[in-house]
């Protein structure tokens, strides 16, 4: 990896690694080690391993913290939202990490740096790469950051259709989603999708499947309603 990509994937999270090697281990998927055949450790599946249990203590900590009379099933419940796949997946676009993975050939023909899980579990291994090199506190505040902070907005990002099906349902009569174009290559493709609400057309974002395009559309249209109801 080049000393200039590290630097700058260093400067989007405010944190610079004594030990660079980590964070390198940390961005290399799998596919990329085994195209270039390395070890099977130089990949970062061991450090998702770490970064996953040090995630789930601050989270949990964090839920605790913030919810002083909610049972053990209610907090379960909400760490869940909190540290799935399409959540973790959210909060490594936040810090393009996807720029910075090194794939394979084959993943990164077919879309593998905007893929759920590879984006997921790579946010996953720079915990624990930052957690092996900075220690406990710094591994805390670089999961505060960029994944606690704002959670409820990700979490509202990330069930919008849910949301934005229950607002459709107190207040406007239809609600749809229209493909408006696609674009690129099948393996490839950009889908652009527009919210419909009575027959007016409110949002429109793209996504690299219809069902992101949509979630996308979703909390587009949902931050519109909102802003028109302050407004009055």
């Amino acid at each position: 990896m080049r000393q200039d990509k590290i630097l700058e994937f260093e400067k989007q999270i405010g944190y610079q690694f004594e030990n660079t090697d980590l964070l390198v281990t940390a961005l290399t998927h799998s596919s990329y080690s085994n195209e270039k055949r390395l070890h099977k450790y130089e990949c970062n599946e061991r450090l998702e391993f770490l970064g996953d249990a040090v995630l789930e203590l601050v989270s949990s900590e964090y839920i605790f913290q913030h919810n002083p009379k909610k049972p053990e099933g209610d907090l379960t419940r909400i760490r869940a939202s909190y540290v799935c796949e399409p959540t973790l997946a959210l909060c490594a676009r936040e810090i393009h990490l996807g720029e910075y993975i090194l794939l394979g050939k084959g993943e990164d023909m077919t879309g593998g740096r905007d893929r759920d899980s590879i984006l997921s579990d790579a946010m996953e291994a720079t915990i624990g790469a930052v957690y092996l090199d900075g220690g406990f506190q710094r591994a805390k505040e670089y999961i505060e950051h960029f994944i606690l902070k704002d959670i409820e907005k990700k979490k509202l990002f990330y069930d919008s259709k849910t949301f934005l099906q229950e607002i459709i349902q107190r207040e406007h009569d239809s609600l749809e989603y229209v493909l408006l174009s696609e674009q690129g290559p099948d393996h490839n493709k950009i889908f652009n999708v527009g919210v419909v609400i009575d027959g007016t057309q409110i949002a429109e974002a793209s996504g690299r499947t219809k069902k992101k395009a949509e979630q996308a559309a979703a909390y587009e249209a949902i931050l519109k309603l909102e802003a028109k109801d302050k407004r009055g």
